[in-house]
């Protein structure tokens, strides 16, 4: 879960597949049913689809929705995350959330929320993210979730809320090129940061390309000082 936060879904994958594997619930491992949601979406998130799918399978299979409103609500998130069509993702995401009884669990809740939002977002739908992408921050702030909350504010950030950031050169980073940079100074390669903003390695680098010379740097190493000389 927390390597969720981080947004480490390599990780992610590994550990909770390693207490019960993507398409099974082990037998006498009760905490399967805890990591149902953390599978699915470390295998979305590392393009292990047939996996994910396979586990929202055996999700439907064991009913496990039945058992209790936490249950139903990552089930539901589940077959939503998993969807590969928009249209229905969404629809997916809408009826998890009106689950009864789902506001019992007000941290799976904001996972939902903040998964709805990254979908949204992929979909090119920033205004209809933000909901959802909102909800989702504020809920993690209230819990203390911070590096879920962190997660919650770079989405929103790549959606166009808040102040845009302005550079010593005078040009403005966006907030996907601010996001962008906060991860590569992190010391995330391309290929991983793509990843994580679902978008392709070569628009990661075309973005630093722009980046470099607004913050008058030329080199990753830069990037850290440059960053928080924007927050002086």
């Amino acid at each position: 879960m927390a390597e969720s936060g981080r947004g480490d879904f390599e990780s992610a994958y590994q550990n909770a597949t390693a207490i019960s594997s993507a398409g099974t619930f082990a037998s006498h491992v009760p905490h399967a049913l805890w990591v149902a949601l953390d599978v699915v979406e470390a295998a979305v998130r590392t393009d292990r689809h047939s996996a994910a799918a396979a586990h929202v399978r055996a999700m439907r299979e064991a009913d496990i929705a039945a058992l209790s409103p936490r249950l139903s609500l990552l089930a539901a998130g589940s077959a939503a995350l998993c969807a590969t069509d928009d249209t229905e993702a969404v629809r997916l995401f809408e009826e998890a959330l009106e689950r009864p009884g789902v506001e019992r669990w007000p941290f799976d809740l904001a996972r939902v929320q903040l998964a709805y939002g990254e979908r949204l977002r992929r979909a090119r739908a920033n205004a209809d993210a933000r909901e959802p992408l909102r909800l989702a921050y504020d809920a993690f702030t209230l819990l203390g979730a911070v590096p879920w909350a962190d997660r919650a504010a770079k989405e929103l950030r790549a959606t166009g809320w808040g102040a845009p950031r302005t550079t010593a050169s005078g040009e403005v980073l966006t907030p996907q090129e601010r996001e962008i940079a906060d991860l590569a100074a992190s010391g995330l390669s391309n290929k991983q940061i793509a990843e994580r903003l679902y978008l392709s390695h070569r628009t990661i680098g075309a973005h630093l390309y722009q980046i470099f010379p607004k913050l008058g740097i030329t080199s990753r190493a830069a990037l850290r000082d440059a960053l928080e000389a924007l927050e002086e």
